[in-house]
């Protein structure tokens, strides 16, 4: 360790490029990572076994990426994309793409074909329509969010708040709120910190009398594209509608509020929410040759997307080199001795429904049915590797898998999961799952808009993804062990 300390201020100071706290978190990092991997020990017969599979996995890459199966997964991604467009959870779009890939899912001789029941929430996108309408006219393109409500016929016309944050907005007195349209501009830092903005604002508002708000699209860039997604109204506050505008046009508006200036906008949104709706997971195996009703190891995304653009990005591509991943396995002859299960989950947009109902359906036995469960839910690019939730014995195990992966460059291994929010149903109790990392550093330029089209996906990334989900589903199903866990109930 103090070796490379060393090696590293040295390269600062040949170099002059890096900062101290640029070179005490990759300090940092590399003493976690070493910490963990030293706090492996593994037996040196499992740690053998686990290397004779390097031949296999370099199959299976070759395979996918170079041989008979390249370009075959953004095939039927575009295909399916193409055929069917967007895919919000109730509509009918869905529910003929869900039949279409059960029809091309046993086509591929794929086994145990089936759905399962999932209801979900039924909410229906209607007219929209924004304009700033004082102290001048200009359209403001927007997108509601999922569970809104509408607005009375004819509309809201109503003078403007804008606020940056929450907490300045706890300044704002009610009687400065009341009957107003309160637009949240909350700098971007991350998904998973500004995402609030959008999932809580409408109630946040309400509270103190706002007639609707409007929201900043949860995106680091933005070439005037509205983002859509969920939101949530909290138990006992009035709903009022809620959508996100464009990032130029709530950081204009939040711009001249700073000035003084008045603002008026006249909002119309025809959305509502209909009864709830039963949907279907989507559902085929690659049978195990030793244990077929147990141990299974679970590869999944989910097939639902928002109504705007076509779901090819999110998540048509997790989605689709779940599927392909035992396609593949089965043309190449590569049966495994635990059955690895596809699902393409339904609802996930909405609040992770299909997870859930597939959660509840399957708890009776579910520390015997489940070995490890994937997820691919936050882009196919080029993948860098896998990252991983579990006890520390699973870890050890699943970190020498990722090694295998070599060919791909795809070896890096962080934990906990990032991308795999229908598992989480299970790896928030201790099972051990993982989800696929990516250079999607653009990913939310496209997400929930309508960028997420098949723009943006490219065949070969597609296929090293489709080849890197094969590959380590084959391993994790095939060795002697089982993944450990430690179930919370």
């Amino acid at each position: 360790m103090e070796a490379y300390r060393k090696l590293l201020l040295l390269l600062v100071l040949l170099l002059g490029r890096a900062s101290t706290s640029v070179l005490d978190n990759r300090i940092d990092q590399f003493e976690l990572d070493n910490s963990s991997e030293n706090s492996c020990n593994l037996p040196d017969t499992l740690l053998q076994e686990i290397k004779t599979y390097q031949p296999i996995v370099n199959k299976i890459i070759s395979g996918i990426v170079d041989g008979q199966f390249a370009g075959k997964t953004w095939e039927s991604l575009s295909q399916l994309v193409d055929t069917f467009g967007a895919r919000l959870a109730g509509s009918e779009q869905l529910e003929k793409a869900i039949d279409y890939v059960l029809d091309r899912m046993k086509e591929d001789q794929l086994e145990n074909v089936h759905t399962e029941n999932a209801t979900v929430p039924h909410w229906v996108r209607g007219y929209e329509s924004a304009q700033l309408v004082t102290p001048f006219k200009k359209n403001l393109p927007l997108l509601g969010l999922g569970t809104s409500v509408g607005t009375p016929r004819g509309g809201i016309i109503a003078d403007v708040l804008a606020v940056e944050s929450f907490k300045e907005f706890e300044s704002i007195t009610p009687d400065q709120v009341k009957g107003k349209i309160v637009v949240f501009v909350p700098q971007w830092e991350s998904y998973g910190k500004t995402v609030v903005y959008r999932s809580k604002g409408a109630s946040v508002a309400s509270k103190k009398g706002a007639v609707a708000t409007l929201i900043r699209s949860v995106t680091p860039f933005s070439i005037g594209s509205p983002h859509t997604g969920g939101q949530n109204y909290e138990e006992g506050v009035k709903k009022i509608p809620s959508a996100c505008i464009t990032v130029e046009d709530a950081e204009m508006i939040l711009r001249k509020y700073r000035r003084g200036d008045q603002m008026t906008i006249h909002l119309e949104m025809e959305d509502r929410n209909l009864e709830p709706f039963v949907s279907r997971n989507t559902i085929a195996e690659l049978v195990g040759t030793k244990y077929t009703n147990s141990s299974v190891v679970i590869v999944s995304g989910h097939l639902d997307s928002w109504d705007v653009g076509v779901g090819a990005m999110d998540d048509g591509g997790g989605a689709l080199i779940s599927w392909k991943a035992l396609t593949f396995l089965k043309a190449m002859g590569l049966r495994p001795k635990r059955t690895i299960r596809a699902i393409l989950w339904t609802g996930e947009e909405e609040g992770l429904w299909g997870g859930r109902a597939y959660k509840d359906a399957h708890k009776t036995n579910e520390k015997e049915e489940f070995n490890f469960f994937f997820e691919s839910d936050i882009g196919t690019f080029e993948p860098r590797g896998l990252d991983f939730s579990g006890n520390n014995d699973a870890g050890c195990i699943f970190r020498e898998i990722v090694k295998l992966m070599s060919s791909l460059n795809a070896t890096d291994f962080e934990t906990p999961t990032d991308g795999g929010p229908d598992i989480s149903h299970w790896t928030s109790r201790g099972f051990p799952g993982a989800s696929l990392m990516n250079k999607n550093e653009k990913y939310f330029w496209f997400h929930h808009s309508a960028g997420d089209s098949m723009a943006v996906e490219d065949p070969k990334n597609l296929d090293k993804c489709a080849a890197l989900w094969a590959a380590a589903a084959y391993v994790v199903a095939d060795l002697s062990v089982s993944i450990p866990k430690d179930v919370i109930d």
